[in-house]
């Protein structure tokens, strides 16, 4: 048998944190990954999908560029080959950094099985060590409908040949929002259908709603409180059934995303070493640690947060470094960006907490003017002593703004504070000022 200090199994953003941190202290570390370094983020979801949001973001640049003043002659084309070519580069040149990170672990590439508690086989081989992390990630959920093969998922859409005229897409989360946001700007005819009243159910209601308007304002179709009941191949395409009030619906498209959420991808084994688990992930204590001593899970497999940053934070505290992890921000690449940072306000009134809020428009903003992008809302949530407790944004760059709110949430600072630190004219973070200074009044 093999034995090694640390395994780390899969190599997604927690796994290869976690690999990297463990080798770089001298561990005799092994990092397992059935398919690419760099796992989802890297190679299925972060990183090509923002590759697809700049490609869409320089195509309505290009078609708006005649309100800055700019003249160009031909209507601007979305060249989904030259798209995806761009994309695969940008993956694999990220890819290879991911693999000088780890480079001094050893990389064994195959399916990873638990044989007990800690052991782990891999290609018939068996390796054990008395720390393993299990980040396994997660994989698209579907939905038990009939006609659910005939539905992509987003790993399949990142890898699209030719630009579909028109797109249904299942599910209003960020997921499903980022791919409307883009193949909207490329030239499809998008329509969503969401289960929930609202679109982004874990975001502020303000915020989701602003959201989902400006993206109708831009010809994106909305459908919400409306069950999917099944999708049918059809002379003209796929017809998509829903029911909505209890009438049922139709829409007809050319191709269809199924955006339901992701479910945890947990490694063989895991009952017969005794690490106990649920549909939700593995279960793990607030050290991240499972039912085994020794094994931990990290990331989406765990269930707790599905996000990368999430998993490298998780990462980084299963290795003993220093980590805030009471803030999580969370962000939507769509045209315009969404993002926040602390809970909602409907999440404080469930928790009876006592808060105030704060609102700026980025339409007083002079960058947001400069930049032709004046719609947007940033809302802050403080509590009766001031500290801020969260931070909601939709509007340009809503991501980057919401990086200041979380690291003034997780340092207990108050919207004071914000007020009275001096921001750089003109910024879009001055947006986040407004607000704080007019909480203080």
């Amino acid at each position: 048998m093999n034995a090694f200090d640390l395994i780390v199994i899969g190599a997604g953003p927690g796994g290869y944190e976690a690999a990297a941190i463990g080798a770089g202290k001298g561990l005799k570390t092994l990092l397992i990954e059935r398919g690419e370094l760099g796992g989802t983020c890297l190679n299925r979801g972060c990183i090509p999908t923002k590759c697809l949001c700049r490609s869409a973001e320089v195509i309505e640049s290009a078609r708006q560029a005649a309100e800055f003043g700019i003249a160009i002659d031909d209507s601007p084309q979305a060249d989904i080959p030259a798209i995806i070519g761009r994309k695969n580069r940008v993956v694999a040149e990220l890819r290879e950094g991911v693999a000088l990170a780890v480079a001094k672990a050893q990389v064994v590439n195959g399916e990873a099985e638990f044989t007990a508690p800690n052991v782990v086989k891999v290609n018939g081989e068996e390796f054990t060590a008395p720390k393993i992390i299990i980040a396994t990630g997660s994989v698209p959920a579907r939905l038990p409908i009939p006609g659910v093969e005939l539905a992509a998922d987003s790993d399949a859409l990142l890898e699209i040949e030719s630009l579909p005229p028109r797109l249904a897409i299942i599910g209003g989360g960020v997921i499903g929002l980022e791919f409307a946001s883009v193949f909207e700007a490329f030239g499809s005819e998008v329509t969503v259908v969401e289960y929930c009243k609202e679109v982004l159910p874990p975001f502020d209601r303000e915020v989701a709603k602003r959201l989902r308007l400006a993206l109708q304002k831009r010809g994106i179709a909305f459908h919400t409180s409306a069950e999917v009941t099944s999708l049918r191949q059809t002379e003209g395409g796929i017809e998509l059934k829903f029911s909505k009030k209890g009438k049922e619906e139709t829409v007809e498209a050319d191709a269809v995303l199924m955006a339901v959420g992701r479910r945890p991808a947990l490694p063989a084994g895991l009952e017969a070493a005794g690490i106990a688990a649920t549909p939700r992930g593995i279960t793990v204590n607030n050290s991240f640690e499972t039912s085994v001593p020794g094994v931990f899970a990290i990331g989406d497999c765990n269930g707790r947060c599905l996000l990368a940053h999430a998993a490298s934070a998780q990462a980084r505290a299963v290795m003993g470094e220093r980590v805030n992890l009471s803030v999580i921000p969370s962000a939507v690449f769509t045209m315009p960006e969404a993002a926040m940072a602390g809970p909602t306000e409907e999440q404080l009134k469930e928790q009876g907490t006592e808060f105030k809020t704060s609102k700026a428009l980025f339409r007083a903003n002079g960058k947001a003017a400069a930049l032709g992008e004046p719609d947007g809302l940033l809302k802050l949530i403080t509590a009766p002593d001031g500290r801020l407790l969260a931070c909601h944004v939709c509007g340009p760059h809503a991501a980057d703004i919401a990086a200041e709110a979380s690291l003034a949430i997780a340092n207990n600072l108050t919207a004071a504070d914000i007020a009275a630190t001096v921001h750089a004219h003109p910024t879009l973070s001055e947006v986040l000022a407004a607000a704080a200074a007019s909480s203080e009044k």
